[in-house]
């Protein structure tokens, strides 16, 4: 029946419950970026990032998660053998789509 699962839906969009974590959430969506690990120092002898990569993993409604969201698959999708930053986002819509990534800046 397509309205019990409509309400299903409704019902999980609008419990609270966030289908991708972040440190920040907004009950409508949510669209984050923050950081996580950093070495060296700015000004330091170390030169910057000169490469980023990135990988993902998503949800749909909270049932179906799919992807490869580590440091190392962002690491492979950037070309980068020597990480100096490692960063993440999330967004996400009413429940409904949800996306956590890993940024990954270095060398």
């Amino acid at each position: 029946n397509c309205s019990a699962l409509g309400l299903a839906i409704l019902a999980t969009s609008l419990s609270g419950c966030m289908i991708v974590d972040s440190p920040i959430k907004g009950v409508l969506g949510t669209e984050v970026i923050w950081g996580d690990i950093a070495t060296g120092e700015a000004g330091s002898g170390t030169p910057g990032a000169t490469k980023e990569g990135k990988a993902c993993a998503e949800s749909i409604l909270g049932l179906l998660a799919r992807g490869d969201a580590s440091v190392r698959a962002a690491k492979q999708n950037g070309n980068i053998t020597e990480v100096t930053t490692v960063d993440h986002s999330a967004r996400n819509f009413l429940n409904i789509v949800g996306e956590w990534c890993t940024i990954v800046k270095g060398r």
